[in-house]
């Protein structure tokens, strides 16, 4: 499964946001590759879903599913959102 996170200047929340769902897919046997980065540059990139957070998430406008997380420190509000993906 391919991952692309989110945030304003790519390295700080889409990082921390990235080891989130790497372990949550652990978790459930999924290996989750991905790839953290910016609002300005995650378009054209290939990937099963794309996450940021709830504010961010509503900036992005992609061909695939985007999920908003509302607490990025919430790991089990994180493995709550992407659960439906890893189940695939």
């Amino acid at each position: 499964m391919r991952v692309v996170t989110v945030c304003g200047m790519g390295f700080g929340t889409s990082l921390m946001l990235l080891m989130s769902i790497k372990d949550v897919g652990k978790k459930y046997g999924v290996d989750v590759e991905g790839e953290a980065t910016d609002l300005g540059s995650y378009k054209g990139r290939p990937c099963d879903f794309i996450a940021a957070s709830s504010e961010i998430a509503k900036q992005i406008q992609a061909d695939v599913p985007v999920v908003a997380i509302e607490n990025l420190l919430d790991k089990a509000a994180i493995e709550e959102k992407i659960k439906p993906f890893l189940n695939k």
